[in-house]
């Protein structure tokens, strides 16, 4: 017989698991840093050493690829953050004028309301019995129906939305520090095309390894697609201006 306050066998697998290391706890999926982050540093950087590889494939001076580079760190920068900020804050908008009229919904029809969430319960394997009363237990509270409801019907969570600050700050820094790296040799003046090129292939890779070890995907191979992608832009972007230059 179990005595009083001994652990039983729920609790002593819980223990077991702990001491093995198991942890419910996940990093934030939904706060709305890793994307623009990302996609920030990478335009940033496939997009200078694009337009300074175009440059300098057309013959241009190398006070004009500082210039020219470095006006598109600044423009880009501003631009990719406050697009990043508006697209958020809409998306944003949006859900909250849907789960205004999800409000209403569950004020004007609760019961119609309870038996689709009820069908929600069924639909995960419940028998009918079980998810009526599972129903009825998350209807009696309004708060947490609407963030059922919402969950079920939209798959997001309103208390959960991604900041539009954090996104667009995000955005406009990593864009700034990746346009930054192909123009560095420029500005330190070094003009030579190869080390922007090295540097560039050197940041591409190591950018894709940080982001595959983040998503749990191979690192080496994160890297060499970013780099494959990345030169993709900037040879073209080099064949475009190398032709334009001999022509001009």
């Amino acid at each position: 017989m179990m005595q009083k306050g001994s652990p039983g066998p729920s609790d002593a697998t819980g223990t077991a698991a702990l001491r093995a290391g198991w942890s419910h706890g996940h990093r934030d999926v939904s706060g709305g840093w890793l994307r623009p982050t990302v996609f920030g540093a990478v335009d940033g950087l496939v997009t200078n050493a694009s337009l300074i590889s175009g440059l300098a494939g057309g013959g241009v001076s190398p006070h004009t690829v500082v210039l020219t580079g470095a006006a598109a760190v600044v423009a880009g920068a501003f631009s990719m953050g406050t697009g990043e900020y508006i697209s958020v804050t809409n998306q944003n908008e949006l859900v909250h004028a849907e789960v205004s009229l999800e409000r209403q919904m569950l004020a004007r029809f609760p019961a119609a309301e309870q038996e689709e969430l009820a069908g929600y319960f069924r639909s995960y394997g419940a028998d009918p019995e079980t998810a009526a009363r599972m129903a009825a237990a998350v209807s009696a509270d309004p708060g947490t129906a609407l963030r059922v409801h919402t969950r079920e019907e939209l798959g997001v969570d309103p208390g959960e939305l991604p900041s539009p600050l954090l996104a667009g700050a995000a955005s406009l820094l990593a864009f700034s520090v990746g346009a930054l790296v192909p123009l560095l040799p420029w500005l330190t003046g070094v003009s030579v095309l190869a080390v922007t090129l090295a540097l560039t292939a050197a940041a591409l890779v190591v950018g894709g390894m940080v982001v595959g070890r983040l998503t749990g995907r191979p690192v080496l191979w994160s890297g060499l697609r970013q780099l494959l992608l990345g030169g993709l832009a900037i040879a073209v972007t080099f064949g475009v201006g190398h032709l334009i230059g001999a022509h001009g």
